[in-house]
Formats: structure tokens, sequence, C-alpha cells
């Protein structure tokens, strides 16, 4: 790791220190480069589509107020450049999509380290290696940041569940109706469906029932990642199971020479290296502040509450992995990043723009 990417690790390792100065949840993630400028992108269209009805921005007015926004977070001059159209409104927008997703980016963290006094001390990849690190990273983020809605977006048809875009417009819609998380609204949903009671026959009609088993594959399949978190007390074996089962997951029913199956293989087997790195070598960060509590299985409800005791390990470890994947170099090809690729579109993956809109 690069010396400037290690500082940057070290202020999210204060941030993780002393998470309340920061959030009140203990699992909020961290946006990295290359996410803060997918939800600046998805802040302006929402702000174009209020000012002007249209769920749409251009690239290059994306790349040109991404970087009066970065000199405007930093704090650097920006007196010889145009203030971007409905700017306040995107600022608005952007800081409150992190809010709703429980996530912080990394100017924000850094800027509130320093301020605060707790500062111490490309190579380019295939398209399709980009993507599986995209699904897997977003599975792993989901599953300790139950709202993240960009995960969601990345993963929810991934692999093909038969989620078209009109399912996560219909999920999107309801979620936004409900004031609720993406994925909170489909959990609520399935539950209804699967347990039955007074409020399931009155949705009869509700656009979501023709996505019913999409929905809850997805679901359930989340369901299975948050058994592993809180059955498994040991974060290695966890940790690694968990990997195994996204992995089985994602290259189901592919044959062993799809690119995408090989793609897999390797991010997973860098993450599993990786958990294994950041349990040796930082074991005083997994056993500090215990509680003495006896593990017990966290209820699905809770499973974003600092009160779940089980599996905290687990769930530590997997923030420091995702922390450390925050920080990579951004993607050089900011098209390939935030529009549709050709290639890509083999896999079934919908740009986030499109999904969004």
């Amino acid at each position: 790791m690069i010396v400037f990417q290690q500082k940057i690790l070290n202020l999210i390792k204060c941030f993780r220190r002393q998470w309340p100065l920061f959030s009140n949840s203990e699992r909020t993630t961290v946006c990295g480069a290359d996410c803060m400028l997918m939800v600046l992108q998805l802040s302006m269209a929402e702000v174009n589509k209020q000012h002007h009805g249209d769920f749409t921005v251009s690239l290059s007015d994306v790349l040109e107020t991404w970087k009066y926004f970065l000199h405007d977070k930093l704090g650097l001059s920006y007196e010889n450049m145009k203030e971007p159209e409905n700017y306040a409104d995107l600022k608005k927008a952007y800081h409150a999509f992190l809010a709703r997703s429980n996530m912080l980016d990394l100017i924000d963290i850094c800027q509130k380290c320093y301020g605060l006094g707790l500062v111490s001390e490309d190579e380019s990849i295939a398209p399709v290696t980009i993507l599986a690190k995209k699904c897997v990273s977003s599975y792993l983020s989901l599953l300790v940041n139950s709202k993240d809605d960009l995960a969601l977006a990345h993963i929810l048809n991934a692999p093909d569940r038969g989620l078209s875009r009109e399912a996560f417009t219909n999920l999107k819609h309801a979620s936004q109706e409900r004031k609720m998380s993406i994925f909170l609204m489909a959990t609520s949903f399935i539950r209804t469906v699967e347990l039955g009671g007074r409020g399931c026959s009155s949705s009869l009609f509700d656009p979501l029932r023709v996505h019913v088993k999409g929905l809850s594959n997805f679901v359930n399949f989340i369901d299975k990642l948050q058994e592993i978190v809180g059955e498994i007390l040991n974060p290695r074996i966890a940790g690694g199971r968990i990997l195994s089962t996204v992995k089985m997951h994602l290259i189901k029913g592919r044959s062993n020479g799809d690119p995408f199956c090989q793609a897999v293989e390797e991010v997973v087997e860098d993450l599993d290296l990786k958990i294994k790195n950041i349990i040796d070598s930082q074991h005083e960060v997994l056993t500090a502040n215990t509680t003495g509590v006896s593990p017990a299985r966290p209820k699905l409800h809770s499973i974003n509450h600092g009160t779940v005791y089980c599996g905290r390990d687990t769930v530590k470890v997997l923030l420091v992995l995702l922390d450390e994947e925050a920080v990579d170099p951004p993607t050089q090809n900011k098209a390939e990043l935030l529009y549709d690729d050709e290639s890509l579109n083999l896999f079934g993956i919908t740009s986030v723009l499109t999904l969004f809109r």
C-alpha cells in the first residue's frame, strides 16, 4: 500500500476508534473516491429532476462539478471556477444521500479527524475485475450497513434474479413512501408475504407483488450471510465462510472458463487474505472494548444496533476490510465507472444512474 493510502487509512482507523464522535451507528461505512463520484452523479440527476423534470445528467457536467465540488470540500481556492447550477441544492442532496445510506465520505472523515485532533501517526484493472470486486464488496457492505442503497443497487440483480429496472424502481418508490432504506423495504415486504397477516391480502395489487420470487431470493440470501455472522464466533472462519458463500452465489450456473467466474475467484482470494492479515496485525483492535456479555444470536431487526454483541468481531473485521477498499486509487476511466459498458451488459448489470432514474 502506497504511503498516501496508508495515511488515509490511518485517519479511518481514528474514525473507527472514535466512531460515536462521527455517527450514531457503529456500522457506518466509508464512501471512497469512486463512491463519492457516483453519489454526486445521482445527486445531480435528482436536482435536475426537481428543476427540469429529467433524472439525467451529462458526463461532462458531472466531471466539471466534481472538480468544483472537491475544491469546495477541501477548502481549496476555486475563485476562477464557475459555480455549478443549483450548487446549494446539489450539496444538500449529496449529503442527504450519504445520511440515508449511513455513509461518510473520505473528506468528511479526514476533516473531522483533524478538527478533533485525532490524527496519529496503478495499474489499470480489467472491467470484469472491477465488476467482480464491486459485487463482492457490495454484499459485504450491505451485510454490515443495511442502509447502503448504493451497495444494494449493485447487487440486487447480481446474480440474475429477474429483478429488472422496474423492480428496483418499485422498490425505491415504496421505500421513499415509507421513509426507510431500500433493503429494509424489501425485507419488510418479504416478511409480510412469508408470515401472512392482516396487511398481506390488502397489498395483493402492490407493485412489488410481481417481484416476490426475486426479492425473496435476495432477502433470504442476505439472511444466510447474517446467520453466518451471528452463529460463527471466530471472525477468521466467519469471514472466509461469508466470502465463500458470496462467491458460490455469484458464479452459480457459470462455466469454469467464464471470465467473470475467474475474476470473482481472484477477488475473493485477495479479500480472504486481507481478512487474515487484518486479524493477524490488528488483534488489539478486535479485542478492545470487550463487554463480557455472552454472545447471543442477534435478532434480524436489530442487526444495525450497537447493542448486538454476537458477531461484532466479524463485523469489525469486515469494516476494516471495507475501509481498506475505500482508500484504493479511484478508477481512471470515469465513463466506465458512471455509465454502462457494453461488455458488462453481458452480465446483466445496469448502471446505477439508470436504476435510480
